[in-house]
């Protein structure tokens, strides 16, 4: 009578994985949900949701995500297929690909920087934009 029925993709929402301070992972991590970071992840990451890469955080890897927050440091690649915050205590080195981009004053931005185009298409599975052949 009161039986539950998933929605798919919604169950995730308002959940938030979170790695602590003092945590090492070596390995890739993919989620559905959105993650926060304030240890350490040496390998990839992917996920459907928004990252937050704590003011402790480190990522040296990839990461391919729906949106982004990144107080901490990242050394790699990024795709951001919608919004990327870079905040005044951030340390960015390597490549990044973007929707959106915002920069506080301070942090430290070395790294090619591109802007995804509105031919490309958002990929909703984790999986990243994939761009149209369309020549």
């Amino acid at each position: 009578m009161f039986d539950k029925v998933k929605k798919n993709g919604t169950e995730q929402l308002g959940k938030t994985n979170r790695i602590v301070e003092g945590t090492s992972i070596i390995g890739d991590i993919v989620s559905k949900a959105d993650f926060r970071l304030d240890g350490e992840l040496i390998g990839n990451f992917t996920s459907q949701g928004k990252l937050v890469i704590g003011a402790s955080g480190v990522i040296k890897g990839e990461i391919i995500c729906n949106n982004a927050d990144i107080e901490g440091e990242f050394h790699g690649k990024i795709k951001v297929l919608e919004i990327l915050n870079i905040k005044a205590t951030a340390r960015i080195h390597g490549e990044v690909a973007v929707g959106k981009l915002s920069i506080e004053p301070g942090a430290e931005f070395t790294a090619t920087c591109t802007m995804l185009k509105n031919n490309e298409v958002t990929n909703k599975d984790g999986k990243g934009a994939q761009q149209k052949q369309a020549e």
